[in-house]
């Protein structure tokens, strides 16, 4: 636990394929290191494996939700929830998602030093809560449920990590936890009973959500299940997309040239206008920083599985009952799969580039329990950026080197930076 993600990558340099770790006293994990068989894991073995103590622990602590099921309730779930996830969907969320960074980065000074993942962090729950609730909240319940939702977050990393008896103990973090997570789910019940006794369609994904039935029995999600998903969605959607945006930030401040060659593309496709759903595929350059930035401060540092029955993992056999784990940080470091690994290159993914062997770029997961979420991040990521760089630079102080910490994701330790007006440019006008 001092330093989590240097044991991590130590495994990879001292051992094999597969490397047997203890977390939790009297249970076996098995972290597995080699691409082929971490996508033999995700892919062929998923229908027989179950999701493993990571979304065992954050099902008991948030609820049941897609993230967490595994197997056939897994199938039905995420069927319910995908045309909440559908391009014309996330096309009108585009809007939304542009208009919270603008009136974030309207909030920050010249001159102002800024917690970087701080800010994102709240930028993040801004983007999240306001796609999921922009019509149905007044102003005064948002604000409470973002507090709430920030106490939420913070609180479950730990809690996943911990000891089960630690919950239970009653100390100040743990009442803080269980109240904030309370009260969101009361302001979610509420939102649902007043927008089905409104009959309104009001657009936002809670809309959605309610609206949304089970494909084989017709059946309407219960409001218990609309507040799982929502919760769940918020502690993982927010912190790693907080996590993601702060080191992209960082990384062009570090690069001017690769900082450059972003403002140039976005001049030349964008002109003087906002950013929209139509340009975010129209930006590859932009697009290859993200996804360097997915593969050199991937958020995930444990990822969990475990066996159901006997199983075949490459030339082992594995009983019933063991952890599985795969580390996609310490994976997309490896100098064994990606030439001089530790540097930020987004040309590495260019399409005449070499690419990575199969299962050792994972950015979302693969298999069925690949992330649900994945085009709505990387639309909300490219968005973000599109919408910051263009108004604001972000300094470094000199020779700062910011190391990343594993809590509930991978995430810079401490990142303060400059605010700066962007020089020689204009606030993109308005929509």
């Amino acid at each position: 636990m001092r330093d989590n993600l240097g044991f991590i990558a130590s495994l990879r340099e001292d051992y094999g394929p597969l490397v047997e770790i203890t977390l939790q006293p009297g249970t076996r994990t098995i972290v597995v290191q080699d691409p082929e068989l971490i996508r033999t894991m995700l892919v062929d073995l998923a229908p027989t494996l179950d999701k493993g103590r990571f979304f065992e622990k954050m099902g008991y602590l948030l609820g049941d939700s897609v993230v967490t099921a595994a197997g056939q309730d897994h199938v039905r779930k995420r069927r319910q929830l995908q045309p909440a996830f559908a391009r014309a969907e996330i096309a009108r969320y585009v809007d939304i998602m542009r208009n919270e960074v603008t009136a974030a980065t309207d909030s920050w000074q010249p001159g102002q030093s800024l917690d970087v993942r701080e800010a994102m962090v709240k930028l993040s729950l801004d983007m999240l809560a306001k796609t999921v609730f922009s019509g149905s909240l007044d102003e005064e319940t948002f604000r409470r449920l973002r507090h709430d939702l920030s106490v939420v977050m913070t609180g479950v990393g730990a809690r996943i990590m911990l000891p089960d008896w630690a919950e239970r103990l009653p100390l100040p973090f743990n009442r803080r936890f269980n109240e904030s997570r309370d009260a969101v789910r009361a302001t979610i019940h509420q939102a649902v009973d007043d927008l089905q006794a409104s009959g309104h369609d009001t657009g936002d994904m809670l809309s959605l959500l309610l609206h949304a039935t089970d494909p084989d029995s017709g059946e309407p999600l219960t409001t218990d299940q609309i507040c799982s998903e929502i919760l769940t969605l918020a502690v993982a959607g927010t912190e790693t997309t907080a996590s993601v945006l702060s080191w992209i930030l960082y990384e062009l401040a570090r690069h001017p040239d690769i900082e450059a060659r972003v403002l140039a593309e976005l001049h030349e496709v964008l002109g003087g206008r906002p950013i929209s759903f139509a340009d975010v595929t129209r930006l590859p350059y932009l697009r290859r920083v993200v996804t360097e930035a997915t593969r050199l401060h991937h958020t995930g540092w444990l990822v969990t599985r475990r066996t159901t029955t006997e199983t075949r993992l490459g030339e082992w056999t594995l009983p019933s009952g063991t952890e599985l784990a795969y580390c996609q940080h310490a994976l997309h470091r490896d100098p064994a799969l990606y030439p001089n690994p530790s540097a930020f290159d987004p040309d590495r993914w260019l399409d005449n580039a070499q690419p990575p062997p199969a299962g050792a770029f994972l950015p979302f997961g693969a298999g069925k329990h690949k992330c649900i979420g994945d085009h709505f991040a990387l639309t909300e990521l490219i968005t973000a950026v599109a919408t910051i760089v263009r108004t604001v630079r972000l300094e470094l102080a000199a020779n700062q080197t910011v190391r990343p910490v594993a809590r509930a994701t991978v995430r810079p330790r401490t990142l303060t930076m400059t605010v700066q007006p962007r020089e020689g440019s204009t606030r993109p006008d308005a929509a």
